[in-house]
């Protein structure tokens, strides 16, 4: 399988997205700041996105997936991660 080139893309509906560059499928990160976050932000938020995708590519690098515990509690629909 040949290897694919990734972008980052702000998307009209200024969702910022981690996307293969041929267009092929859905996005493999998508990141949306709310109103009050993009006020806070003061247009720096591609910046604060593309730091964001940075760091979670890293860590996919330094995580064993398979050893990871990605359970989600009996019933729960998030997990908090802090």
């Amino acid at each position: 399988m040949p290897a694919s080139f990734l972008e980052i893309v702000e998307l009209a509906d200024g969702e910022v997205v981690l996307q293969r560059t041929d267009g092929d499928g859905e996005p493999l990160i998508q990141l949306k700041f709310s109103e009050e976050a993009l006020g806070y932000l003061n247009e720096n938020h591609l910046d604060i996105a593309k730091a964001m995708i940075q760091a979670g590519v890293q860590m996919i690098g330094r995580v064993d997936l398979d050893g990871a515990d990605l359970d989600f509690e009996d019933g729960a629909d998030t997990r908090v991660l802090h």
